[in-house]
């Protein structure tokens, strides 16, 4: 791999937590932050693109492409279902001159802040509560309940590895959370905040 140009923003959460509509708002408004595109074995879901929300392999192309030594970090997150973060992609946004920022997993987060060291800010977006966090995930109204049982009782394993984060960010008030992601990319980034 080549020498690092740039840094990496890492954004970690269970789901429903709020992590990708933190990464989105910082994506809107600090310009040298690009988007790293994860890989997935899991279907598109609703008008999902190709190569813009993820990059959608099969299982077995997901399978070739970890045995080529092509991903930097990769999970099965659920049998068969796999995410992980392509080589090729942190090496484009590098190529751009841009630093990455990432919205993953909580052990992909992990796997990434193990690899990149002080290069990386690892955040993990924390819901005010365990009921709050149900309630969000109820409220998207996309999942069947077996679907959010699992995913519950993966956010309470989630939450008990918060601690392998550089940071963590509680979004309980929504504005607020945006104010301090942005504070924080601004300040590791060595920006000038425009808040």
């Amino acid at each position: 791999m080549t020498a690092a140009t740039g840094k990496l923003i890492i954004f970690s959460a269970p789901s429903g937590a709020g992590k990708t509509t933190i990464v989105h708002h910082l994506l809107n408004t600090i310009p040298q932050l690009s988007f790293s595109v994860s890989a997935t074995s899991r279907p598109p879901r609703g008008d999902e693109q190709h190569g813009a929300d993820y990059y959608f392999f099969s299982a077995d192309e997901f399978r070739k492409r970890i045995a080529n030594n092509e991903f930097i970090e990769w999970e099965e997150v659920y049998p068969d279902q796999m995410y992980g973060t392509l080589r090729s992609e942190v090496e484009r946004i590098w190529r751009k001159g841009q630093h990455v920022i990432f919205d993953v997993d909580v052990k992909g987060g992990i796997n990434l802040k193990k690899q990149f060291g002080e290069t990386a800010l690892a955040i993990f977006v924390q819901p005010p509560s365990f009921e709050a966090l149900e309630k969000r995930l109820r409220s998207r109204a996309t999942e069947t309940e077996e679907k959010i049982k699992m995913r519950l009782a993966k956010a309470g394993q989630e939450m008990s590895l918060s601690s392998e984060f550089d940071y963590i960010l509680v979004n309980d008030v929504l504005e607020k959370a945006l104010t301090e992601a942005e504070t924080l990319a601004n300040s590791f980034l060595n920006l000038k905040s425009e808040a």
